[in-house]
């Protein structure tokens, strides 16, 4: 069974109305976590933490999406 890994992370926004870091150097990594519901409490905690500023934005990454486990892996990953 493939691992569901999620990432918290956030930062300030240009604009509150899009998601458009001001500077992608200042993003918050919250952390990866095992488990959607572990990652959503971490993100519930930082939004509510910054919810006196309406640009700041934190999000959950699903990083399991980002990859096909029964892809062939690329040269670089048989590195590892």
């Amino acid at each position: 069974m493939a691992q569901r890994l999620h990432l918290v992370f956030g930062g300030e926004l240009v604009n509150p109305s899009e998601n458009v870091f001001k500077n992608v150097d200042d993003l918050h990594i919250v952390g990866i976590f095992p488990d959607y519901a572990t990652a959503y409490d971490a993100w519930k905690n930082e939004a509510q933490r910054t919810v006196d500023n309406a640009h700041m934005r934190y999000f959950i990454a699903h990083l399991h999406r980002l990859r096909d486990e029964e892809a062939a892996a690329s040269s670089t990953e048989e590195l590892g």
